[in-house]
């Protein structure tokens, strides 16, 4: 009989341990958490920013935020995740992180964490930052995947990944960090994506 891995023994594996990213001059560090639930199948958490945001306003994303002075990125991740949806910190453990995403738009440097649950945690969305949570099947977001063209204000395109999910769109550097953990799944653990 063959043995397969646990998820969590797979992201260990995987994901880059203890990231050391510093921005370039002009830029500014931010950590995001990506809590994946275990159980009863696996699935990401995500957030619908506040509309009346100055910033990314209305997008879906993981909970981030910039890293204090003083701060570890993974630190940071956690407290965001807890000012924006009450995850509690303990309740999380963090095996790794994706590789960095930069957001040209806003000039700061993304160190995506990948955080576990072993169940569904009761959250609470800031009313002053987060409209909705969202909870997606892994085997969803795989499903929906698709790449994305848009024109840039300076002539050029972007391109990405795009996923439509509960009558929302993850794209953006959301979407990169998503595409980036769907690759590891589909190379690693492919079980995962149902």
């Amino acid at each position: 009989m063959l043995h397969t891995p646990s998820l969590p023994a797979v992201l260990r594996a995987a994901l880059d341990p203890a990231p050391a990213h510093a921005p370039a001059p002009g830029d500014r560090l931010a950590a995001v958490l990506a809590p994946l639930v275990e159980s009863p199948e696996p699935s990401l958490i995500f957030t619908v920013r506040s509309a009346g945001l100055s910033r990314h306003a209305g997008e879906v994303s993981f909970p981030g935020g910039l890293v204090d002075d003083g701060e570890s990125p993974a630190d940071a991740a956690r407290r965001e995740a807890f000012e924006e949806i009450g995850l509690d910190p303990a309740a999380v453990r963090i095996v790794g992180s994706l590789p960095a995403v930069h957001t040209y738009v806003s000039a700061i440097l993304v160190v995506p964490f990948v955080g576990l649950l072993e169940r569904e945690p009761s959250l609470v969305p800031s009313e002053a930052e987060i409209q909705e949570i969202v909870r997606v099947p892994l085997s969803q977001l795989a499903t929906v995947e698709r790449t994305m063209t848009l024109p840039r204000t300076d002539g050029g395109t972007w391109e990405g990944w795009a996923y439509p999910v509960n009558g929302h769109t993850i794209w953006g550097a959301t979407g990169f960090m998503l595409h980036s953990f769907l690759d590891i799944l589909r190379e690693e653990a492919p079980w995962a994506l149902g």
